[in-house]
């Protein structure tokens, strides 16, 4: 499809809004130039994001990663010339976790160095181990009768229930114009990140019972250690997660360190094979009890117009992460470009009649806490609908959690009445890739937040790349995944949205409230 089409067509939704609203939202197209501008050629949204994955290094829930990483935002925030920043506890999450020491080898039948890293919140092994392999294969608990005895000071490996396959697609996509044609054609209700089905929710919460029946097991038997892949993954690549619960009070699991499927598997057809296996391993890792609080890191450039100063204007992304790699594109990428978004309008010497709030979010990666206490806290409780003050006063958020790809348009996440003010604040960036208005849902991320209270919350579409295939909770997820002129792109783009909701006269339009959960 050629671009002046796919540019007609994205416009399809002001079609729809009074053709009023469409011709009177302003755009100060001076001021948009600047931002690409300075953006584009002086951009510090790469040395950012180094200093959130190289330096600050993995960002575990309220681990010493995130940690280094709340103050060093904060610091660089006010170096930019932002006020108020501040390290803002929400509420009570839990235990930290670090990774002190991980190493796994094969020692016979013959040596090979292997490819895992412990799973989160699992505790040390006692001191470095070298112990016989047993392969556990269990698709019910009455499938355990069979190993009983026979686990004692063994390292366990569990069963791969994605092996790779040979891989013909490339790992990296961008959006076709035929994708977000469709994107743009849909309705409000379906969400791109659909719900599971009932029997697949069922299968889920089984495999879920399943695990939890085998770690008792395990731990009855006394097993040593455990070895497995729970998700896949291919080529080196492994899908990293939590192997217990991050509560003070969480029973005691075993050791168990995730691997590289290649690895596993080899092991795997050894033993099946008759052949003896031997593992070599140690892991030392280590709680942090002594603060349990989650926190979020805030900073603020104030709103200049007498009445509108007191409006808020939030943009934000989740600055945790998993820790087998160093969350680049998830979500280092949306933090460095909110970043920017800010450094940006700092560095033009923006007088914003509303408040510009940056907000970086921790513990997303277990459930949203940072942004759902963030909210409860600030504008309201979606469990009662009793609205704060502040509910008022906020006139819109926008997020960035999909990974390292430009940004190709925006979710209205159901609210249709700002598509013409999307349209117009789009249309400056048709050139770099972003003209896409969709009516959509979309999950899984911290505009949610502010959604379930009936605040207009939003969330970009951005390319996928190779975020669903090779980085996206994954040992890859590194800084040679990020694309510089991607996060570029995508930084001048928030930065204008931001800056036309802080410069507009009215707050984003609302969507009706919902009801109280409760």
């Amino acid at each position: 499809m050629n671009k002046l089409a796919f540019l007609a067509l994205a416009g399809s939704f002001a079609a729809s809004a009074p053709a009023v609203a469409q011709q009177a939202e302003k755009v100060d197209q001076a001021m948009i130039a600047k931002i690409k501008d300075e953006g584009l050629n002086r951009s510090k949204v790469m040395e950012t994001a180094f200093y959130l994955t190289d330096v600050c290094g993995p960002r575990l829930a309220n681990s010493e990663g995130l940690q280094r990483a709340n103050q060093w935002t904060k610091t660089q925030l006010t170096k930019w010339g932002l006020v108020n920043a501040n390290i803002e506890p929400w509420g009570d999450f839990g235990r930290g976790w670090d990774i002190e020491k991980s190493y796994v080898a094969m020692t016979k039948p013959y040596y090979h160095a292997m490819i895992g890293a412990p799973k989160a919140w699992t505790p040390s092994t006692s001191g470095p181990i070298k112990k016989q392999v047993v392969y556990v294969k269990a698709a019910a608990e009455t499938d355990l009768d069979k190993y009983k005895g026979q686990l004692r000071d063994k390292i366990v490996i569990t069963e791969v229930t994605s092996p790779p396959k040979a891989g013909f697609e490339p790992d990296a996509k961008r959006y076709t114009d035929e994708e977000l044609q469709k994107m743009t054609a849909a309705t409000a209700g379906p969400s791109a990140r659909p719900a599971l089905s009932d029997d697949a929710m069922a299968a889920y919460r089984a495999r879920i019972a399943l695990r939890g029946k085998i770690t008792e097991f395990l731990m009855s038997e006394g097993a040593s250690a455990v070895l497995s892949n729970p998700r896949g993954g291919s080529d080196g690549t492994f899908f990293t997660s939590n192997g217990a619960p991050y509560a003070a009070d969480t029973k005691p699991v075993l050791p168990e360190i995730e691997m590289a499927p290649e690895d596993q598997l080899r092991m795997i057809r050894l033993v099946e094979g008759g052949i003896p296996v031997e593992v070599e391993m140690e892991t030392i890792t280590k709680f942090q009890t002594q603060d349990l609080k989650g926190y979020n890191v805030i900073a603020e450039i104030p709103g200049t117009d007498r009445k509108l100063k007191s409006e808020i204007v939030m943009l934000g992304g989740h600055l945790d992460s998993w820790h087998a790699a160093t969350g680049a594109t998830d979500n280092a990428a949306g933090c460095a470009v909110m970043m920017e978004a800010v450094r940006i309008l700092k560095a033009l010497n923006v007088k914003p009649k509303r408040t510009i709030r940056i907000a970086l979010w921790g513990e997303e990666e277990e459930g949203l806490h940072g942004s759902k206490n963030y909210v409860k806290n600030h504008f309201g409780d979606p469990a009662t609908m009793k609205m704060l003050p502040d509910h008022e006063k906020l006139a819109g958020y926008f997020n960035l959690d999909n990974g390292t790809g430009k940004i190709r348009g925006i979710y209205l996440q159901g609210n249709e009445a700002v598509a013409p003010i999307f349209t117009a604040w789009l249309q400056p960036f048709a050139d770099l890739g972003a003209t896409t208005i969709t009516p959509r849902n979309t999950g899984g991320t911290d505009h949610l937040s502010f959604d379930a209270i009936g605040l207009p919350g939003f969330q970009f579409i951005q390319d996928g790349l190779d975020y669903g295939t090779r980085t996206h909770h994954t040992n890859m997820d590194t800084y040679e995944r990020l694309q510089p002129d991607d996060l570029k792109q995508a930084s001048v783009i928030v930065a204008s949205f931001v800056y036309n909701t802080a410069m507009r006269d009215q707050k984003l339009p609302r969507k009706a409230m919902p009801q109280p959960k409760s």
